[in-house]
């Protein structure tokens, strides 16, 4: 049977590839290595990482934060074995879900390992030993991202644990050391710290969240260790040894410096991703890589024609909605129509409590780039629903054009931050300016109304500070 796309892999960009493609009338099908559609992001990795965040706040919402409500309940029982029942519940409705969608759209899965045997060939694996070749005009790869290893410090999921491992634990250490101070680790950090286990960050630069404004990282740092997160910044791990006892690791400074050993129950590795191509068959076909990514043009071509490639294996930021628009883009061009993508409105969040939101260039970034700034902020200590609802945490910033006023970049540290950037995200994609922000009505008393404070700032013309 012959198709029009195959694509291989269905995590979000790969699925939401292959919808759009069958709706746009290409006969499509798909290869996925798993037995379950969603890739790492909805088996592994963000869907069951946002239900064990939100079941941590609600715990320690229960135990900290009602009593100052007025509303007083005895001290919460944690049922490790329920929450990890709630967090499987989600993952299963979304994977199936997915599953549904392709079925409804007519797309075709193919379960197994996918190899390209040539331009138009696919090569399918499966797992009781039968292999199958199915022709193609195009070829979408989308196989996503892996964990990055630590030279001397073997992963076994039970004491030294990657993400996979750290959304599985059978306990609550009594102290778990995370490598790794960026997304992944301060989120599933702060999930176990929640939840009663003492955690300390160990992380190579001088800073947190390495790539992010540094106001933004400074200030959530603060506002994590005043939770009770530690860091140990401008260290690395070389060795870890694992035992009945526990894990011991070996810390040294990163600017060199005498070695000194750390102990604890568990171990999460969380230094970075990094792009999965292995048995893809792209050095026989004669696919470019560039420093373990695909290379494309700005058509998510490769160097070969009528395969492509979108998502963690390609350049930009590796997050699941850059990959779904890539997705979209790509069975558009592929339809006839045209497919873009704006890597510079590309909205990053990291879900911690408060929440970290950003979009667009940061401080850093324009000054790099010699851009003239200016810049407004606001923060929730001085918004109305924020000081109702106890989530004073944090702040807004706008950065716009010193000479147009255009937005450039926005950044949001606060409750829900993750759900207010898109209002930004939405501005800078019509080019508009801090003055249309400000002067667009918000709903008072709202959190959002800190952004528009924010924008008002940029002319020194904030109302409520």
């Amino acid at each position: 049977m012959a198709y029009d796309l195959i694509v291989i892999g269905t995590g979000p960009g790969g699925y939401v590839c292959a919808i759009r493609a069958a709706q746009l009338g290409l006969k499509t099908a798909v290869v996925e290595k798993r037995k379950t559609h969603g890739g790492t992001c909805l088996n592994v990795g963000c869907i069951p990482s946002k239900a064990l965040l939100h079941a941590s706040e609600a715990f320690e919402h229960a135990g900290h934060g009602m009593a100052a409500l007025g509303v007083e309940v005895a001290a919460p029982k944690l049922n490790l074995p329920n929450m990890m029942k709630h967090k499987q519940e989600t993952v299963d409705a979304n994977v199936s879900g997915v599953g549904f969608l392709l079925k409804k759209n007519k797309v075709d899965a193919f379960f197994g390992t996918g190899k390209i045997a040539a331009p138009g060939k696919v090569e399918v694996s499966a797992e009781d030993g039968s292999v199958q070749v199915l022709e193609t005009k195009n070829i979408v790869i989308a196989t996503g991202s892996e964990v990055t290893p630590l030279p001397n410090v073997a992963i076994d999921e039970k004491q030294i644990v990657s993400s996979t491992g750290a959304l599985e634990l059978d306990k609550v250490p009594g102290k778990m050391i995370v490598i790794g101070a960026g997304v992944i680790g301060l989120e599933l950090g702060s999930v176990w710290r929640r939840l009663g286990a003492k955690v300390e960050v160990i992380e190579f630069l001088d800073r947190i969240l390495p790539g992010m404004d540094n106001e933004v990282a400074k200030q959530s740092q603060r506002l994590l260790e005043k939770q009770g997160l530690a860091f140990q910044l401008g260290k690395k791990v070389t060795g870890a040894k694992a035992d009945k006892s526990g894990v011991t690791l070996t810390v040294e400074p990163a600017a060199g410096g005498a070695a000194e050993s750390v102990q604890a129950d568990v171990v999460l590795v969380a230094i970075g991703r990094r792009p999965y191509t292995e048995g893809l068959g792209l050095e026989g076909v004669g696919v470019a890589m560039e420093r373990g990514r695909v290379t494309i043009g700005h058509h998510f071509e490769t160097n070969v024609p009528g395969i492509y490639a979108i998502g963690d294996v390609v350049r930009g930021p590796m997050l699941a909605h850059k990959a779904e628009d890539e997705g979209i883009a790509v069975a558009e061009i592929l339809a006839g129509k045209a497919g873009h993508v704006n890597y510079d409105v590309i909205p990053g969040v990291v879900y911690t409590s408060p929440e970290i939101a950003v979009v667009g260039k940061s401080e850093e970034d324009l000054k790099a780039a010699g851009i003239e700034y200016t810049v407004g902020k606001f923060p929730f200590t001085a918004n109305g629903r924020a000081r109702a609802m106890r989530a004073t945490d944090g702040f807004a910033k706008v950065l716009a054009c010193k000479a147009t006023d255009k937005v450039l970049g926005v950044a949001i540290v606060g409750l829900g931050a993750g759900e207010m950037i898109h209002e930004a995200a939405v501005l800078m994609e019509f080019g508009g300016s801090s003055e249309d922000l400000a002067r667009t009505c918000h709903a008072h008393p709202t959190m959002s109304e800190a952004v528009k404070e924010a924008a008002m700032a940029v002319e020194k013309r904030q109302i409520h500070m």
